[in-house]
């Protein structure tokens, strides 16, 4: 599968699942894009989560913890800050 199509079929999911998404604690956003890892960014695409912060998962509830695959398109959750205009 090329990018192109990945990008597609990631596109699909975010449509799928964006009102799902958005209704998570601390999420701002929702794109498609690559994976980062530490301060690296990879070639890898994903469904990126936008969040205000990041928090760890031993202090959210169970079911505000965002999912690490939707689909089989992978998740990375990005931390942002707040958007204002």
């Amino acid at each position: 599968m090329n990018d192109d199509q990945r990008m597609q079929e990631i596109s699909a999911v975010q449509a799928k699942y964006a009102d799902q998404l958005m209704a998570y604690p601390h999420v701002v956003g929702i794109g498609v894009g690559y994976r980062q890892r530490g301060s690296e960014t990879t070639t890898e695409l994903c469904l990126v989560i936008l969040v205000d912060e990041k928090v760890p998962a031993t202090s959210l509830q169970k079911d505000h913890i965002l999912p690490t695959v939707l689909d089989g398109v992978p998740i990375d959750v990005q931390e942002t800050g707040l958007f204002s205009a």
